[in-house]
């Protein structure tokens, strides 16, 4: 898994970087076909966003979360993220189970 931290109007420093590299481990424990991720910081007056986008196998994941504090901010964006590839996960999980065995009503 390849990881791309970038900083818009904000400094990213070894704490962050680990700070985020610790979360995104939760998500590689849920779904471990994550190809790359990329996450975007930003500083927009007294705003603080976090951004990630997500390459998977098949599709492509795409959340956003912004508040006071950039920690508190990163918390969400993986929450929304953990979330959106379990969902993800489950779906493929349903359609690999649906090619099987097809059950039929039996007509006396």
């Amino acid at each position: 898994m390849n990881l791309k931290l970038t900083g818009n109007h904000v400094e990213i420093t070894d704490a962050m970087r680990d700070y985020v590299n610790s979360k995104i481990d939760k998500i590689t424990r849920h779904f471990d076909h994550v190809i790359d991720v990329s996450v975007i910081l930003s500083v927009e007056k007294h705003k603080q966003k976090a951004e990630a986008n997500v390459h998977l196998s098949g599709k492509d994941i795409f959340v956003e979360a912004d508040g006071t504090n950039m920690y508190a901010s990163i918390d969400s964006l993986i929450d929304k993220l953990d979330r959106q590839i379990l969902k993800h996960k489950e779906k493929n999980l349903e359609r690999r189970n649906q090619g099987g065995i097809k059950t039929q009503d039996f007509e006396e």
